[in-house]
């Protein structure tokens, strides 16, 4: 099994390194990592170190013999980001974390016109940072050091303009009336960026769509099924990641 991260402000600049505070809490009195066991220190912005743990100290310290030079990990690419219409309950923090580990490089809230949930005011700010606390959590779970970067919720017009920009743009979106071309078969870029948009559990609206398309993103279906909006994300981005050879 790989190595447990921890994120830490400063990554270690000498041979030792104390990890303390939260993180430092939960490798002994959590995980009660013992001398001899394997650590990663992360920023969470690609940059880590591999450290041997030395000694536990109480019950929110450990020092870490940091083992080698810090190192860097590239940025992916295609760099994946989905928009993510805000779901119901804990739902929206649910298709966090499950992007986070499936590798998606950035999440974008988004507050369609059929979204039930409305971030508002103190509610909004306390969302937002639910999201972002989740996204680190799954990222040191799965074992990343570069974390999603979920942005402030979005409105329809900036995700329009967030879509005109990319090097390919899309909309998880299912009519059966005007069927849309699977996003197996889409022709992907090599590189870049990669945005989907995952509509809201009503939908995304005629006028909405019309907006994306707009910007340059039709619509694509994932399969015969309808997945729920805090689902769908993260197949759409499992495929992704096979298709572009991410996860080769």
């Amino acid at each position: 099994m790989t190595a447990p991260v921890f994120v830490v402000e400063h990554l270690p600049s000498g041979p030792e390194f104390v990890l303390d505070g939260p993180e430092g809490r939960h490798a002994v009195s959590v995980k009660r990592l013992n001398p001899g066991e394997d650590v990663v220190l992360t920023d969470g912005r690609g940059r880590w170190a591999e450290g041997v743990v030395k000694t536990a100290e109480g019950r929110d310290r450990l020092v870490v013999t940091v083992a080698e030079d810090v190192r860097e990990e590239a940025a992916p690419s295609p760099r994946i980001t989905v928009v993510q219409a805000l779901p119901k309950g804990d739902r929206g923090e649910l298709a966090v974390e499950t992007m986070t580990e499936t590798g998606v490089d950035a999440i974008v809230p988004w507050q369609a016109a059929r979204c039930i949930t409305q971030w508002k005011g103190d509610r909004g700010l306390k969302s937002l940072a639910k999201w972002r606390s989740t996204a680190r959590e799954a990222g040191k779970q799965s074992r990343r050091v570069r974390f999603p970067e979920v942005a402030e919720a979005m409105t329809t017009k900036q995700v329009a303009a967030l879509l005109a920009g990319a090097d390919f743009a899309g909309v998880l979106h299912e009519d059966r009336n005007s069927p849309s071309e699977p996003l197996a078969t889409a022709a992907l870029p090599d590189g870049g960026t990669i945005v989907l948009v995952v509509g809201p559990e009503g939908g995304v609206s005629p006028q909405e769509l019309a907006v994306f398309a707009e910007a340059g993103a039709p619509a694509y279906r994932l399969g015969p099924s309808v997945l729920r909006t805090s689902t769908a994300g993260t197949a759409a981005a499992a495929l992704l990641m096979g298709r572009t050879g991410r996860w080769s």
